[in-house]
């Protein structure tokens, strides 16, 4: 067999001979293990920047499996290196790692307990986004290529993210991090896949989307100055709380308004208001944060522009001041369309045409967009929902997953790297 590949490779010098698919008997061994290590890291969740325990029990699963391990990456993420038996091109695998700031309620026998405090309020850690179950299936996928490099034609590259519900507030982190750090080089990463379980998806099938799928992420923070004054006479000063009012309808006009929503969908929403200490003083100053979701990039600008022109304006005619700072949380999520069609029939070759379905585009984020920037990615949602359950919601002490979903996963990205690399 091998000189007859060595005759071929000497005729048609650009094919590679796959080795024939993984054994059923390896994912149906290594089942048992990842819903070990995901109800593990489900009780012992850590927040961004945070996953120092959740990355040495990483490393240590690669450095059993004799994968070359770097720890430390944007801070708290760990990358391992499997070389195949022989030579072609680089693929990444991605999971995030981190949990959220959410007390549990669910009723389990791995329920987290674990409580902290952040950004100045006590809370429970929870993973209410499934980056737990992403973490135990990337560690299912390498141990079941440590096991067949017989069968890889190229480089596996294991990215163990944290942060990817966003670092601390005056750090850095996530997927920019550890980009920044060089993860995507040495070797340098071809194509990079990722995918995200779903709570509303059911167990067993797949969802998928070419080009835009997820939206660029905006976090906004709009400070408001005005007078202040006894709540009993209010025109002996400037309300900012009345102009923050106002200035949440104007953003609202906006996407009524401006943004062209026949193209693509467009969010702005602001989740957090600060100001006053007492029933009746009209406070000096009020402070807003909120989000922008886009999912084309000339929406986003029309948009980011328009709220600069519209805050201090809005504030103005009122009598105030107001100030708008806008960072970028994510990119779109953008799936590279050449790469999409090229692993749809491994999706559906692994999970079954009827159970591989195309997707409407979600106004969530995601981080893992920043790689896509990079190198074709692509990205996919993998079903967590139980097929006579019901669909519970991300980012909600109630967040439930199906741990029978979780083969489907690794059984897809094990199957993604070896016909990316051997085809």
């Amino acid at each position: 067999m091998k000189k007859c590949t060595w005759i071929l490779s000497i005729i048609f010098p650009g094919l590679i001979m796959a080795q024939g698919p993984v054994p059923e008997t390896d994912f149906e061994n290594i089942e048992e293990k990842v819903i070990e290590w995901r109800r593990d890291i489900h009780e012992n969740p850590e927040l961004s920047n945070r996953e120092f325990k959740t990355a040495e029990k990483i490393a240590a699963h690669l450095e059993s499996l004799g994968i070359e391990t770097t720890t430390g990456v944007g801070k708290t993420g760990v990358v391992g290196i499997l070389k195949g038996n022989n030579e072609g091109k680089t693929v990444a695998l991605r999971a995030d790692i981190d949990a959220l700031p959410v007390t549990e309620k669910n009723d389990l026998e791995f329920k987290s307990e674990v409580q902290t405090e952040f950004l100045g309020s006590k809370t429970g850690v929870m993973h209410a986004c499934g980056h737990d179950t992403h973490t135990a299936i990337l560690m299912g996928v390498a141990e079941i290529l440590s096991q067949h490099k017989d069968k890889i034609n190229g480089t596996v590259k294991f990215i163990f993210q944290p942060a990817e519900e966003g670092p601390p507030p005056g750090e850095e982190g996530g997927a920019s991090l550890m980009i920044k750090e060089g993860v995507l080089k040495n070797p340098d990463v071809d194509a990079i896949f990722g995918l995200h379980i779903n709570a509303a998806t059911p167990v067993g099938t797949i969802k998928y989307k070419p080009e835009g799928t997820m939206a660029a992420v905006e976090r906004f923070v709009i400070n408001v100055t005005g007078k202040q004054a006894h709540g009993s006479a209010p025109w002996s000063g400037v309300d900012p709380i009345m102009i923050s009012a106002k200035i949440i309808d104007g953003l609202q006009t906006i996407i009524s308004r401006n943004a062209e929503l026949t193209e693509s969908a467009s969010v702005i929403t602001v989740g957090k208001i600060t100001s006053g200490v007492r029933f009746n003083i009209i406070p000096e100053s009020a402070e807003m944060i909120g989000t922008v979701r886009t999912l084309d990039p000339a929406s986003k600008e029309l948009i980011l522009k328009r709220m600069r022109e519209m805050v201090p304006a809005i504030a103005k005619a009122y009598g105030g001041d107001a100030s708008i700072e806008i960072q970028n949380n994510t990119a779109i999520t953008f799936n590279d369309v050449a790469l999409t069609n090229q692993m749809l029939p491994t999706l559906k070759s692994v999970a079954g045409e009827d159970n591989v379905t195309l997707m409407k585009a979600t106004t969530g984020g995601e981080d893992f967009s920043f790689f896509q920037e990079e190198i074709p990615g692509f990205y996919f949602f993998l079903g967590g929902m139980p097929v006579n359950g019901e669909p519970t919601r991300h980012h909600t002490p109630d967040f439930y997953i199906d741990e029978s979903g979780m083969l489907l996963g690794v059984k897809t990205m094990t199957q993604l790297t070896l016909d990316y690399l051997n085809n």
